[in-house]
């Protein structure tokens, strides 16, 4: 997962200001709450643009007396600050990828997936010319044979390699 949440312009990053889940808002590093853009609803409920994302925007009033606003929000009024509607889904995931099971299985899951690439690159199987669960089975056997076999001649050591050929 790629974190964009970086600035160019040398003013606070997203994680700077903290997110209350509870109160389902941003506070900024001032402590002033951000308020979400609500949609005309007889119930009042964030709105949401075309690309997944509620805006939160801090207050102009309180933009303008604090102290922090030369590294907050440099070039406008007040800041803004988007929040994905996944934003909960990414927040769980960038947990688990703090953890060390998440970096054990990382480990393992690349060397299945080096092996997955391997029998698509060289042993060309990533287009299936067979026909029906039999043919791509006994495809797939041929391939995980030969691949177990390359493994096998690589444990061989070298005096027995060259009498064996």
């Amino acid at each position: 997962m790629f974190d964009k949440s970086e600035r160019q312009d040398g003013t606070f990053r997203r994680s700077a200001f903290f997110y209350d889940s509870e109160a389902d808002a941003y506070i900024c590093p001032a402590g002033k709450q951000l308020r979400r853009r609500q949609g005309v609803y007889r119930i009042p409920r964030p709105l949401v643009d075309k690309d997944g994302m509620m805006r939160s925007r801090a207050s102009k009033l309180d933009c303008d007396v604090c102290s922090l606003k030369p590294r907050c929000c440099r070039n406008t009024p007040a800041r803004k600050i988007p929040r994905s509607i996944h934003e909960g889904a990414r927040d769980v995931a960038r947990d688990i990828a703090a953890t060390d099971e998440y970096v054990t299985s990382r480990r393992q899951r690349k060397k299945v997936e080096m092996l997955f690439a391997h029998l698509r690159r060289i042993l060309r199987l990533d287009r299936l010319r067979l026909r029906g669960p039999q043919g791509v089975r006994d495809k797939f056997h041929l391939a995980a044979t030969a691949q177990n076999m390359r493994k096998l001649a690589k444990l061989l050591p070298l005096g027995l390699r060259a009498v064996t050929t």
